[in-house]
């Protein structure tokens, strides 16, 4: 096996069927970390080899959404579908040496083999029909699949890095596909030859891979009898993520590409990378922690055993604490981009500070700019449209005539006024402020009502609130 004296080598190996998803995602950082903490290499391979469900736009999204997150990798990426030569030197190696050999069982045979452990309630797996058997009792010209030939006694033991020692009876690993048919090399060969060829030491990944790796370290030791030089990696197979109810994550529970988190949620990166580190990684009670700390800190053995749930609010929360957290210029940019040729990017800017206190995602921070670059007259939501009643519109003309009046239009003055109005009428400021929202923003939330009457400037500001007040209603 390999040792952490070695350089480590890590590699994220995704099947462009689909986009990069949470549980991808996470495994992807746990990868790059693992491998920044120890100073070694960080490595990608995509695993095309399933050619009608690999797609381009899924490749494209994998590199998109790794890069978002700021994983970036040492080498090119390696494309499996490549490599298929490599892979199919591999097996024929192995079969000149009588670690594999051809079968020439048919689809009927076999379907009719599992058929009968099935009636019989036994576990399916191939039965060795061809292993020992001579190839020349095959008709000339039929069609074969190479297998590997497996051992079938005593046991074989993995020291996890995450799930521990587990040991797997040999007899219960049968002799797998290495080489289709046609001669297209299977998921279990193609891994194991490109982790070898990669030089990875560590194969990091989800505890669903588990079986697999008690099915490909008879390859690796396979070869290592005939060419030597075949270490078997260290693995580190990580629990599964759930729901928050516990069930297997699910589109309902919120397990959808990274993209949509960033362009339907306003997740911003680092959030989104401090949320995956915290999804069954833990340090004490830290809950924040930079890409530069979690280089540092990392290492697998924070990883715990249990399935982590996945809590859409958590994320949300600490999102909020990102926006709070990021530089205003940057978050001008990602709402002018959704506001689109109205936004003003000055007033933005100046009105950055307040947008972002309250704002869970870049969503909210759009929504709560909007009322900015709203015209007269504006819309209402039927919440704030509610609160515009006869006595509410008499006293925005009473506000408005009160405003007219003030030539110090600051937050501190502002603010004096209207609780001095508020004192005179024997109102609490939230009668006042409730309908002078609605009148401002068109909506029941906004930043406080004394920043807005501030951004939106002295003519705006008042214009808005006589469109809204009861005529003669002036005091």
């Amino acid at each position: 096996m390999a040792s952490l004296s070695d350089t480590v080598v890590t590699r994220f190996a995704p099947s462009p069927t689909g986009f990069l998803h949470i549980g991808g995602a996470r495994t992807a950082l746990f990868n790059w970390l693992f491998a920044r903490h120890h100073g070694g290499k960080a490595l990608l391979r995509i695993e095309d080899t399933d050619q009608k469900r690999s797609n381009q736009d899924a490749i494209e999204a994998i590199f998109d959404g790794l890069s978002w997150l700021g994983l970036e990798y040492d080498e090119e990426p390696v494309f499996q579908s490549k490599q298929a030569a490599r892979h199919a030197e591999v097996a024929d190696t192995l079969l000149a040496n009588g670690h594999a050999y051809r079968c020439y069982a048919t689809t009927e045979e076999l379907e009719e083999m599992r058929a009968a452990q099935r009636a019989a309630k036994q576990p399916q797996r191939y039965d060795g029909r061809w292993r020992d058997r001579d190839p020349a009792d095959a008709p000339v010209g039929t069609p074969y699949v190479v297998r590997l030939k497996t051992q079938q006694t005593d046991e074989t033991t993995i020291e996890d890095l995450v799930q521990g020692r587990v040991t797997v009876k040999n007899e219960e690993i049968d002799d797998y596909v290495l080489l289709r048919a046609d001669g297209t090399p299977t998921y279990m060969l193609a891994a194991v030859v490109d982790d070898h060829d990669m030089g990875c030491t560590h194969i990091i990944r989800g505890d669903d891979h588990l079986n697999n790796a008690f099915r490909q370290l008879p390859i690796l030791r396979a070869m290592d009898a005939i060419e030597g030089g075949w270490p078997a990696p260290i693995y580190a197979h990580i629990p599964l993520i759930h729901g928050a109810d516990g069930a297997k994550l699910s589109k309902r529970h919120g397990a959808l590409g990274v993209e949509a988190y960033r362009d339907e949620m306003g997740i911003l990166p680092e959030a989104m990378f401090n949320y995956l580190l915290r999804l069954g990684w833990g340090h004490g009670d830290r809950e924040e922690i930079t890409q530069a700390e979690a280089i540092e800190l990392f290492d697998l053995n924070g990883v715990g055993k249990s399935p982590s749930r996945f809590d859409i609010k958590k994320l949300q929360h600490l999102n909020g604490h990102y926006i709070r957290e990021a530089d205003d210029a940057r978050l001008v940019e990602l709402v002018a981009k959704s506001i689109g040729t109205a936004a003003d990017l000055g007033l933005l800017t100046q009105a950055m500070p307040v947008l972002k206190t309250r704002a869970k995602s870049v969503d909210e921070l759009v929504d709560g700019a909007a009322f900015l670059f709203s015209v007269r007259p504006l819309t209402m939501t039927d919440k704030a449209g509610g609160l515009l009643t006869n006595e509410s519109r008499a006293l925005l003309g009473q506000i408005s005539a009160r405003l007219t009046r003030e030539n110090d239009w600051t937050i501190e003055a502002l603010e004096a006024t209207l609780k001095q109005m508020a004192e005179e009428l024997e109102l609490g400021l939230g009668k006042l402020a409730q309908p002078l929202r609605a009148a401002l923003t068109g909506m029941t939330t906004s930043p406080g009502i004394f920043d807005v009457l501030v951004l939106l400037g002295r003519e705006e500001a008042i214009a808005r609130i006589d469109a809204q007040a009861a005529p003669g209603s002036e005091a």
